[in-house]
């Protein structure tokens, strides 16, 4: 059986140039397409936490890069309007063992991979037609291309998922909920503690940047039904954000302020993905694509344990692609369904609903008790896979040049 080669890969986030990194590393030819016309740096801290994000990313080498970039942990204070703290929590409840900034990260892994990989910025895969021999792919471009693979690592919204397994409707779940991020001048002295202030419903944000404390960063979270707008217009989403939060004391109109000048908006709604296949002859899913959540559910560690399981999978397969596929899905479909369901209550957790929600939110933050079950429950979000020595199982084979 022939060995697939050339593999197209949709997204340059994180999953997409992790998956890179190792089918570059084990003799393949890949290919980056992102929509995007330059890899994108905003979005909130990543966090990695437990022996196997512990594993992967010291095979990848990067470990140490990530501690020396290591934002110290997000300890939050929740305050009212004048600013008097209310509830605390203390940073290694949501920075694990390491956090770094989400775009940090991603820069990371572009370094990384862009000598041995091809990066197609400002375009995106419009049809995928399957052909026993590989993939042919049409772009938005105009260009025609054939792959032997294609791998969508291209988020909740997957655009592969939706060319090769149906509507969006069939996998996400919506829990009513929205969340957005951006970064702008910290011209009001916030500390680097992210301080948030709540009504019922919804919680506005800031913190300064630990790596530059000329800026900072805002935070909302706002309960909302399904919401009809253009993910790809960053006005259409400022608009939202604004209107939810027009009237909201506190930092509010200074946030919303910068909100108009920043050019690194992140805004979705709080969904989990479950795609009950993962992959589809010559196609395959990695990361939120096919089981991500929004925010809570260790997304970008799950994204690199993926990523490294479906590289290593393909490179020992011996060329059988449904194999390593079936494999892949085998070795972490219990695990990644365990790490989703920190994303469940994100919203919920943030910014409660009801008169009294904030308040009984916070008072049960004040409980010594509670604060230190809150503690375990985040521990317990490390969860642990076995995962192969695949770079042991390769070495002195021909595996490693397919």
């Amino acid at each position: 059986m022939t060995t697939p080669r050339t593999v197209l890969i949709s997204g340059a986030g994180i999953g997409g140039p992790a998956l890179a990194y190792w089918l570059a590393r084990y003799g393949f030819a890949p290919t980056v397409v992102e929509i995007a016309r330059e890899l994108r740096t905003g979005g909130q801290p990543v966090d990695f936490r437990g022996e196997t994000h512990r594993t992967v990313l010291t095979r990848m080498g990067i470990w140490d890069d990530l501690q020396a970039t290591d934002t110290g942990g997000s300890p939050f204070s929740f305050v009212d309007e004048t600013g008097r703290q209310l509830a605390a929590l203390p940073g290694e409840f949501a920075g694990g063992e390491v956090e770094i900034r989400r775009g940090d990260l991603s820069r990371l892994l572009y370094e990384r991979t862009r000598s041995s990989t091809e990066y197609l910025f400002g375009d995106s895969i419009t049809r995928l037609t399957q052909r026993a021999d590989g993939v042919a792919v049409e772009f938005a471009s105009g260009t025609r291309r054939r792959f032997d693979l294609v791998i969508g690592a291209d988020g909740v919204h997957s655009n592969v998922r939706r060319l090769t397994m149906g509507p969006e409707s069939k996998f996400v779940k919506q829990f009513d909920y929205y969340v957005a991020f951006w970064s702008l001048r910290n011209d009001f002295d916030a500390p680097p503690i992210t301080t948030m202030y709540n009504v019922p419903g919804k919680v506005i944000g800031v913190a300064a940047d630990a790596a530059d404390p000329a800026r900072a960063y805002a935070t909302v979270f706002f309960a909302s039904p399904p919401l009809e707008y253009d993910r790809h217009d960053p006005r259409q989403q400022k608009d939202i954000v604004a209107r939810q939060f027009t009237g909201v004391g506190w930092h509010a109109p200074r946030l919303l302020a910068g909100l108009r000048e920043a050019t690194d908006l992140y805004f979705d709604g709080i969904v989990k993905v479950t795609t009950p296949q993962w992959s589809k002859g010559r196609t395959a899913l990695l990361g939120d694509a096919a089981y991500g959540a929004t925010i809570g559910g260790m997304g970008a560690g799950t994204s690199m344990v993926g990523a490294y399981t479906l590289a290593g999978e393909l490179a020992t397969s011996g060329g059988d692609h449904q194999a390593a596929f079936a494999t892949y899905q085998e070795r972490l479909a219990k695990y990644v369904r365990k790490c989703q369901r920190g994303g469940e209550g994100a919203g919920r957790f943030f910014a409660p609903r009801g008169k009294y929600g904030p308040w009984l939110r916070n008072r049960m933050f004040n409980s010594a008790a509670f604060m230190k079950w809150m503690l375990k429950i985040a521990d317990s979000q490390a969860e642990n896979v076995e995962l192969p020595d695949y770079p042991a199982l390769l070495r002195g084979s021909a595996a490693t040049t397919p």
